[in-house]
């Protein structure tokens, strides 16, 4: 890809985001929120389909494949995700575990997926009530 203005400001972007949000208080804030906004996502969703009783099937059908996409994308087992770490026992020996690490866009979106799937839940007993 050429390297225009705009892909240069957005890398800019994206790299200040990653730098800000490397403070563990700024991720679990951001985690928070995200959760939160999934919860407020299934409120929104569900009174406004609910309002318009044809859309239930296609929204439902919807959501669970963004469900799934999500938590597909969070529990895969990605070689390129895993990173090899050394830990120390008391003997001084290094033995080689396996770390996953994911990247942060995917810890806030299974959030939002949490967030979301929560919110549903409530809902339904809300309506079951």
């Amino acid at each position: 890809m050429q390297n225009t203005r705009l892909n240069t400001l957005i890398d800019r972007l994206i790299s200040q985001f990653t730098q800000w949000a490397e403070n563990p208080w700024r991720r679990i804030s951001l985690i928070i929120i995200s959760l939160l906004l999934g919860n407020f996502l299934a409120t929104a969703i569900s009174t406004s389909t609910g309002q318009k009783a044809d859309l239930d099937i296609a929204i439902s059908i919807t959501l669970l494949g963004i469900v799934e996409l999500i938590s597909w994308l969070t529990y895969r087992n990605d070689v390129s995700r895993l990173a090899l770490s050394t830990g120390r026992f008391s003997d001084g020996e290094a033995t080689p575990t396996i770390v996953d690490r994911k990247p942060f866009w995917i810890v806030i979106l299974n959030s939002l997926k949490l967030g979301l799937v929560y919110g549903l839940f409530v809902e339904a007993f809300k309506l079951g009530s």
